[in-house]
């Protein structure tokens, strides 16, 4: 991502509550900054025991979305929650008396070309992500 603006989120693909809302929200900025070579997404799978590479493929296929500009990320599951919580301050964990069997935020995190995070909107919210846009458009500036 280096030199790059990046958008980060924490999902997983059979998530039954908050992921269908801000998949829906990352798909207007996927679609509004489709040829922006600046503009990168990363969402990072909370369930990498079931979203294996192709799952993620699949998952991606399904949303019209491709590599490099969106990237479907897993790996190993201590590591993701820890860069959930430590870099990005966002809950991610295994909860098994949550719907799904996980938690985590819905909160899209806004990074710069310098790797700062610019701020934390909830993804779920059209009018958050409004406001992601409008600091995007800034730092695009």
């Amino acid at each position: 991502m280096e030199g790059k603006i990046y958008i980060a989120d924490f999902f997983f693909t059979t998530c039954p509550t908050i992921c269908p809302k801000m998949k829906t929200q990352l798909l207007r900025i996927y679609e509004r900054y489709a040829t922006n070579d600046q503009i990168r997404i990363l969402s990072h799978s909370i369930d990498p025991d079931f979203d294996k590479p192709y799952i993620l493929r699949q998952y991606a296929s399904r949303l019209d979305v491709k590599a490099p500009r969106w990237n479907m990320l897993t790996g190993d599951k201590k590591a993701i929650y820890a860069l959930g919580e430590k870099s990005y301050m966002v809950t991610t964990q295994e909860d098994k008396n949550e719907v799904g069997g996980f938690v985590h935020s819905g909160a899209f995190i806004l990074v710069d070309k310098q790797r700062h995070i610019r701020g934390i909107y909830d993804g779920t919210k059209e009018e958050e992500v409004n406001h992601l846009i409008e600091d995007l458009e800034i730092l695009l500036k």
